[in-house]
């Protein structure tokens, strides 16, 4: 790539980063899902329907749109929750309707203001260039969910607010509010926080992501699916489960299992290397470490602090290393899609 083409990419990860602020960092998320689906589903399609023949074409849905400069979470999310958190900084961001920290409001849009924009668009292409790194260096662990988590500390750092979180014992989880009016501890799900419930999701959705695998070779369409679901949390449905920190590592670690590349893999290849009670039990155990982690990230990052830090990002962070390490390690035959040095 030339140094005229980088330059692109960053400008491009800019317009991400501000239209994601425009948008919003939860809808321009579930937007992302919605593209997931889509690409894996074409890609999907022109493998098996006519697997001999010249490809199509390879149109980078995913690749480029919904991991890329467009609806990346790294650039269009972490775009967006800066975007909050500057707003909510100068005392701007609407607070009716909303009981927590106004910085953490990332479901509505923000509007077109310029100053808005620009704060998103810095934001997204900071979080474009830490992610391209981190895939330069081969650091092994997902470096579009790193990309989120790091873009979260450092708007928490520029527009002032506490980088972790000064509200009491980090895994203590009070009620929103304290008797005398301040801010006590805000759940990110209070549906979703009790670790017997975090357990079962993560079991079940664990389960499902590790049969997705298996049935169509993706390592990304679970993933698709459990964001797109969050159409519904963005309409104001109530109490609707986020999962795809759990679908994400459980369909990745049954292909980490097969051995070849991950292009390569079709069910047939994956029913050839393991049974399918396999494939469930390592999603489910995936999906439970993924579901746990998430719970430990949200009270340790999100519950205590003023802005919002993605309690899935930072549980995919953890769940890429560890499947990378025991790539590594010669546990698995392969680490998937995660690098690895």
């Amino acid at each position: 790539m030339t140094a005229v083409d980088a330059l692109a990419l960053v400008v491009a990860a800019f317009a991400g980063g501000a239209f994601g602020a425009a948008l919003g960092a939860l809808p321009s998320f579930t937007f992302a899902g919605f593209v997931v689906v889509v690409g894996e589903v074409y890609r999907l399609a022109q493998q098996n329907l006519a697997p001999d023949a010249a490809p199509i074409g390879n149109v980078g849905l995913v690749d480029s749109l919904a991991f890329g400069v467009v609806f990346g979470p790294h650039v269009a999310f972490g775009g967006g929750a800066a975007a909050a958190a500057y707003l909510a900084a100068r005392g701007e961001m609407p607070v009716e309707g909303f009981s927590y920290s106004p910085a953490k409001r990332v479901t509505t849009g923000l509007g077109t203001r310029p100053d808005v924009l620009a704060v998103g668009g810095a934001f997204g292409a900071f979080g474009h260039l830490f992610a391209t790194a981190s895939g330069a260096l081969a650091l092994p662990w997902d470096p579009v969910a790193a990309g989120v988590v790091a873009s979260a500390l450092v708007h928490r750092v520029v527009f002032g607010f506490d980088v972790v979180g000064a509200r009491g014992s980090l895994f203590d989880m009070n009620p929103a509010r304290t008797d005398g009016g301040e801010r006590g501890v805000e759940p990110w799900l209070p549906y979703q926080t009790r670790w017997p419930d975090v357990a079962a999701i993560g079991l079940v959705a664990g389960v499902l992501g590790g049969f997705v695998a298996y049935r169509t070779g993706s390592a990304f369409l679970a993933f698709g699916l459990s964001v797109a679901v969050l159409v519904f949390l963005n309409a104001g449905v109530e109490r609707v489960p986020v999962t795809h920190h759990v679908t994400l590592p459980a369909s990745t670690a049954v292909l980490a299992v097969v051995p070849g590349p991950l292009a390569s893999l079709t069910p047939a290849t994956i029913a050839a290397a393991m049974p399918l009670w396999v494939a469930l039990a390592l999603g489910a155990g995936f999906g439970l470490l993924g579901s746990l982690v998430g719970e430990l990230a949200q009270r340790a990052l999100y519950a205590h602090a003023d802005t919002h830090l993605d309690p899935p990002a930072a549980s995919i962070v953890v769940t890429s290393f560890v499947v990378a390490v025991l790539a590594m390690a010669g546990v698995f035959p392969t680490a998937a899609w995660v690098p690895t040095p």
